[in-house]
């Protein structure tokens, strides 16, 4: 039996989404965040990072996002449903499978981070100088970072259905988080095809199943 180790409001809501899609059975151990918004301690009896999503498989254990969803493709996916048969596809899933967390979701956490600068733990006296020094870091640099990457985001999505092509894979699934996350902290101004990708997936009956498994994916924004 799988053991998804599930930390609320976190990245592991790809994984319960994935083995939905796959109709895999699983089981869910929930860790709750600390008040800092940190994994807590006991994740790190799993993996020694302590972070999620990491899951178990037998005497396996498997953590980072892309490594999961590939290995329970892999292993898995047996009526072939989220796979790709020509090259091309296969190195468009591959490029955006990596490309979620090595490329996008770094400047969304530092979005995160400087938005937060005005607020506790902030001391009080401090937020207003945090604030305005957060705003012009966005501005000066993690705004103009950000523009090529939504405008390569929403030509893809204006002339495919999903991140790999023609078909649905796990591509769209690690997609979904930073996306959620972009939506949240930047805004989905002047991409209607990106906006329409995220309320096409969230309609699917798998996602709509980890969600009712996994708790409600609310972002801090």
């Amino acid at each position: 039996m799988i053991t998804v180790h599930h930390l609320e409001k976190s990245r592991s809501h790809r994984v319960l989404w994935l083995l939905e899609e796959l109709e895999v059975p699983y089981q869910i151990k929930r860790y709750q965040r600390e008040p800092t918004m940190l994994a807590p301690e006991a994740l790190k009896k799993v993996h020694p990072l302590g972070k999620s999503p990491v899951i178990t498989d037998g005497n396996q254990v498997v953590a980072e996002s892309g490594a999961i969803l590939e290995y329970l493709e892999e292993k898995y996916d047996h009526a072939f449903r989220l796979q790709v048969s020509d090259e091309a596809s296969r190195l468009q899933c591959r490029y955006w499978l990596h490309y979620a967390e090595g490329s996008l979701m770094p400047l969304l956490v530092m979005k995160l981070i400087f938005g937060q600068m005005g607020k506790a733990p902030v001391p009080w006296l401090l937020r207003p100088v945090g604030a305005a020094f957060g705003k012009g870091v966005q501005k000066a640099f993690l705004d103009k970072q950000l523009k090529p990457h939504r405008q390569m985001i929403e030509q893809h999505l204006a002339t495919h259905p999903w991140f790999a092509g023609e078909r649905f894979t796990i591509a769209d699934i690690q997609m979904s988080f930073p996306l959620l996350a972009l939506a949240r902290r930047a805004g989905l101004d002047q991409m209607p095809a990106t906006e329409k990708w995220l309320q096409t997936v969230q309609q699917r009956a798998a996602w709509q199943r980890a969600i009712a498994q996994g708790g409600e994916l609310s972002l801090p924004g």
